[in-house]
């Protein structure tokens, strides 16, 4: 079976600079403050008053991916789409992005596993290639959070980290031995669904959303903070360490670790438990903030885009998010 390489990477994110400073005018706030407790400086959330939804994102960031590789749009056999913010209920927004590249006929698949979505999308691209169903496969992670935000006092806790974005990344076969994916391990436990959720609307409840769930705010995202910081610092190390013993490789084999970008303090907690120097761990949030399933995808393209990684290079790959779900990947560059 032929094993599964990075051909390219792209990634876009809104003109639109929102700082700590402007959150400051909106809700009961401040830039220390939210520096202390994320690490997040500004983040980039879609303009006001127009229809841009996270497959809009996509597409751009698609676009420079395929001008990387001198690839086209009609070269992509299959797209997988993460998010946890569709454009819409349905369809998935994988259909979208795939009308908007002007591409029909090839199998388009939405994953809603949230932060760790791109690594659940990376292992379903991942076994399409080794088994030949799919030759080029289009992985994206795409966000709009800016849209679904209690940006009130109510909802700092969690409004302040997020931001909107997008990354792709272009994935094809290999038959060099020891190349490209060496192992994806993913897990789940759902004990703590509602540690980190957004309640409506859903079709649980009929209708779906009325108003009184909407007083009560219960269409924005709720989060219990210090659950999910002392979960991400046990199960993202734990990840990262059976992906590597899977491979035969340990910690001080990685060249770079790109963890998704939930919270500064996370990922200095994850690079402790590893025992990582710094030059071997990308952090991009103080610019973005958390763009959930979009994070590792954007980070990446930035870490190349800044020389941090080269062809042979081990790539390691971390998320925890919602569901709680997680997952981790070895990657020979």
């Amino acid at each position: 079976m032929a094993g599964t390489r990075i051909i390219a990477t792209g990634s876009h994110v809104p003109d639109r600079v929102v700082t700590n400073v402007d959150l400051e005018e909106l809700m009961d706030t401040s830039d220390e403050w939210i520096q202390q407790r994320t690490g997040v400086k500004e983040r980039r959330w879609v303009p006001e008053g127009r229809e841009i939804g996270g497959s809009d994102l996509a597409k751009v960031a698609t676009e420079r991916a395929l001008k990387k590789a001198e690839l086209e749009e009609g070269d992509i056999d299959a797209i997988i789409y993460a998010t946890l913010s569709p454009d819409h209920m349905f369809p998935g927004a994988a259909c979208f992005l795939q009308q908007k590249l002007g591409l029909k006929g090839i199998a388009a698949l939405d994953i809603r596993n949230q932060c760790s979505g791109f690594l659940y999308g990376l292992s379903i691209a991942d076994a399409w290639i080794r088994t030949g169903a799919y030759e080029r496969v289009l992985l994206v992670g795409a966000e709009v959070h800016s849209t679904g935000l209690d940006i009130s006092t109510r909802g700092r806790d969690v409004s302040v980290i997020f931001g909107d974005g997008a990354g792709a990344v272009l994935l094809g076969p290999t038959d060099k031995n020891g190349d490209g994916v060496l192992g994806v391990t993913l897990g789940a436990d759902g004990r703590y669904a509602k540690d980190l959720w957004v309640d409506v609307p859903g079709s649980i409840y009929h209708p779906q959303c009325d108003p009184a769930h909407m007083t009560e705010g219960r269409q924005y995202p709720q989060m219990e903070g210090s659950k999910v910081f002392k979960h991400a610092v046990v199960k993202m190390p734990g990840a990262v360490r059976r992906v590597l013993g899977d491979a035969g490789l340990g910690t001080e084999d990685i060249r770079l670790l790109i963890p998704h970008q939930a919270n500064l303090r996370i990922t200095e907690m994850v690079q402790q438990g590893l025992r990582l120097r710094d030059d071997q761990v990308f952090s991009n949030i103080h610019k973005y903030g958390n763009t959930t399933a979009a994070s590792i995808p954007l980070a990446l393209d930035e870490a190349l885009s800044e020389g941090r990684l080269e062809r042979g290079d081990l790539l390691v790959l971390a998320a925890f998010g919602a569901g709680f779900t997680w997952g981790a990947a070895a990657i020979r560059y």
